[in-house]
């Protein structure tokens, strides 16, 4: 009987271990490589070797010895950013939990032995959990989901980090657009003010006229420094997205933004598009899915949560007779006298209903964030599209007229000073609708395809510890 019993364990084991789970060459990067490189159409790494880091540090120093666009940024901060690589740390430690909960338990042997008065006895046995193997199959199910959803979370840190480069480039280079901008502004104000100051020595304007100069060059000087500090912190950040280390802040990016596309996107269909794509969602459903099999699992086990066979062989030697062997078994489980799995069923339920409240809301905001990122993507378009084709080239015509007028003495020096201002006002007000179209365009592309801060709504990490994947045994 002991060995029959024996035989039937190792059996059961060998049976879950037919279905369980193995490390994968690439710890679940698969996935996230194929969907990264279709929605951002970039390359990504897992550095786990000194071969890979050495091959990795090579393609950075390859690509940062050239002026940086945005695209090259990307790609520098997704090889090269230690916090995704840390995030691709988590899923690797996500697929030993797969593989961990696809193992059928270990049988459990144990030995003892009594002696006195000459005689002695042995007892051996070999202790299996029937519940944990016939559940095994159901675990590991949602064992699966859970590793899923650490393919996708890996996925959404990888276009997190790629949607945060966007935006520190497009401040970045705005930013030098605009030093570059008040740094002549600043020259031209300073100049005038020096002159401002010689003609009021000659009694050729009043004092207030003289006041307003010096004004506007102490103003622009002001704005000058904010503008260097702006630019300096958003080059900063740029360089520790991109994981540079001090040698790597000599990156040169260009002296102005890029020129606004031909025509914006048409997205007829982006609610649609959103709520297809979005990664976040994606991993909303997952967890969904996974906690209707843990409440089905607790609800079909909600009676017994312990069942241990136990094979037993004990051999007695008697001084005063002849030794004899002993077998038999041994069955342990729970008596639902107190606990009838009630509040275990109750926990899975609320749990399984809270995730989906969730996922339902989180649906509707992804729309809603959606519709809203693209009207914001086309008002910002119009508006740097408006500078660019109405507004700057009309006060260049005025400039040019009023220099003409300036030379003909038909107005005088304060008059052309005057449009100094106003124009210098037009281009920073083009400089700064572009930036925000560039930075629209980049909440655009993280409104459809996720990447965005995390939801204050977000308690993933708090329904899967709520709701284990063992379905709570």
């Amino acid at each position: 009987m002991t060995h029959r019993l024996a035989l039937s364990l190792l059996g059961l084991t060998s049976f879950g271990l037919a279905g369980c789970a193995a490390f994968s060459p690439d710890s679940g990067m698969n996935a996230v490589s194929e969907l990264t490189s279709q929605t951002i159409n970039k390359d990504v790494a897992f550095v786990r070797t000194t071969e890979g880091a050495g091959a990795v540090d090579a393609r950075v120093r390859q690509l940062l010895s050239r002026t940086l666009s945005i695209e090259t940024a990307v790609q520098i901060a997704l090889l090269n950013n230690k916090g995704l690589q840390a995030a691709y740390n988590e899923l690797a430690l996500a697929e030993t939990d797969l593989v961990e909960q696809s193992l059928p338990p270990n049988p459990v042997f144990s030995v003892s032995r009594i002696s006195g008065n000459g005689a002695s006895e042995i007892e051996r046995q070999i202790v299996g959990d029937i519940l944990a193997l016939a559940t095994l199959p159901f675990r590991s199910e949602i064992a699966r989901d859970r590793f899923r959803q650490a393919q996708l979370r890996a996925s959404l840190a990888t276009l997190r980090l790629a949607a945060d480069v966007r935006r520190a480039y497009s401040r970045a280079v705005g930013g030098n657009e605009m030093v570059a901008l008040l740094t002549d502004a600043k020259a031209t104000a300073e100049s005038t003010a020096q002159l401002a100051v010689k003609l009021g020595e000659t009694g050729s304007i009043n004092k207030l006229d003289q006041a307003r100069e010096q004004v506007f060059y102490a103003e622009t000087t002001a704005d000058l420094a904010t503008a260097r500090q702006t630019a300096t912190s958003a080059r900063e950040k740029l360089a520790r997205l991109m994981g540079l280390w001090d040698g790597g802040l000599d990156f040169r990016l260009p002296n102005q933004l890029p020129p606004l596309p031909r025509r914006p996107q048409a997205l007829p269909s982006i609610e649609a598009d959103a709520v297809a794509h979005r990664i976040d969602l994606q991993i909303a459903r997952l967890e969904l899915s996974a906690l209707a099999k843990s409440l089905n699992l607790t609800e079909a086990t909600r009676f017994v949560t312990l069942l241990d066979l136990a094979g037993i062989s004990r051999r007695t030697r008697d001084p005063e007779g002849a030794p004899f062997r002993e077998r038999g078994f041994d069955v342990q489980f729970q008596i639902p006298i107190f606990d009838g799995g009630e509040v275990r069923v109750r926990q899975a339920a609320e749990t399984y209903n809270f995730a989906f409240n969730r996922l339902t809301e989180r649906a509707v905001n992804v729309r809603s964030e959606a519709r809203d990122a693209y009207r914001v993507y086309r008002s910002g378009y119009d508006i740097a599209s408006h500078y660019q084709r109405e507004i700057i080239p009309l006060r260049k015509i005025i400039t040019e007229e009023m220099q003409l007028r300036f030379s003909s003495m038909q107005v005088d020096i304060f008059a052309l000073l005057t449009e100094a201002r106003q124009r210098l006002a037009s281009l920073r007000g083009a400089i700064d609708a572009r930036q925000r179209f560039f930075l629209a365009q980049s909440d655009l592309q993280t409104a459809v395809n996720g990447g965005g801060a995390p939801a204050d709504g977000d308690n993933s990490t708090t329904l899967a510890a709520a709701a284990p994947a063992d379905g709570g045994h």
